[in-house]
């Protein structure tokens, strides 16, 4: 195998991005902060703003990407006086005519939430994985993340008719008349776009950390040994951990230089090769 790297960088995304060259990365997995989230850790941002704010950025991730890569960005919306703020929708319309293709949205269901009530709504319980990219035809190797068929299969197609076993199409038009034999005699089948992944404790002391489940499936969804993964607001590492542990180069940048020493003391016994640049001309000045 080939030596990967691990390249930590700390500074401002919309300014450290510019030093990495264009068409260079084959998924960008992240999670920047939400609007007014996050406000003791990185200030916070305005959903009047985030738009405005986020822009030049994913300017700076279209020029990156390769035209086969894929872009996931992980957020969701507030609530704000009662009523969902729009500013996640306004943002895919922004990013749609920077020239960016929306082409699939998969939902992070947080299978361990905790329950809870407000006045008007239930406590969330899932997150948005939207999924942008630069052309029609991107690398995809969904059979890295096919899943075990199960007990389910032992009832729902024990007592198939002939029909069933032979139909392409549905007389009904429901969906099911597809040729159910084809599922016949299966280890595994093809996952739905709904991911079930429960939350991780604060154990990373940082104030977001999202489980090593979620970049992981991506990463082996979008791309193959020896890929290079980017990550512009690594946070605690996570996505960077787990693309070092199945052997693809990254990069993460991270504004804070103690998140920067976090992701270092992570993955520094590793034997690939970590590279921390924590005085870039672009660090970030309190």
């Amino acid at each position: 195998m080939k030596e990967i790297t691990t390249k930590i960088i700390q500074g401002d995304s919309k300014e450290v991005l510019k030093d990495i060259k264009e068409n260079s990365i084959d998924l960008i997995v992240t999670s920047p902060p939400y609007a007014d989230s996050r406000k003791n850790t990185y200030g916070g941002i305005k959903p009047e703003n985030y738009v405005e704010w986020f822009l030049p950025i994913s300017n700076e991730l279209l020029r990156v990407l390769k035209p086969t890569g894929t872009f996931i960005l992980n957020i969701k919306e507030k609530a704000e006086e009662g009523e969902r703020h729009t500013y996640v929708i306004e943002l895919i319309l922004a990013l749609r005519k920077q020239g960016w293709l929306w082409t699939e949205e998969y939902i992070w269901h947080k299978k361990n939430s905790y329950p809870g009530k407000w006045p008007n709504r239930f406590r969330d319980a899932w997150e948005r994985c939207i999924q942008f990219n630069k052309t029609k035809k991107f690398n995809m190797f969904q059979e890295e993340v096919m899943l075990p068929v199960g007990d389910w299969a032992n009832g729902r197609l024990k007592n198939l008719s002939e029909t069933d076993k032979i139909r392409d199409n549905s007389k009904s038009g429901s969906g099911f008349g597809k040729n159910i034999s084809n599922w016949l005699n299966r280890d595994k089948v093809y996952p739905t776009n709904v991911l079930h992944f429960a939350t991780v404790c604060n154990n990373k002391n940082h104030s977001a950390p999202f489980p090593e489940e979620l970049p992981e499936w991506f990463i082996k969804l979008f791309t193959k040994q020896d890929d290079t993964v980017l990550d512009p607001f690594a946070g605690s590492g996570t996505t960077l951990v787990v693309a070092k542990r199945i052997h693809r180069n990254s990069i993460g940048i991270e504004i804070l230089p103690e998140y920067c020493e976090l992701i270092k003391s992570q993955i520094e016994t590793e034997k690939e090769l970590v590279l921390f640049e924590p005085q870039t001309k672009y660090a970030h000045k309190k």
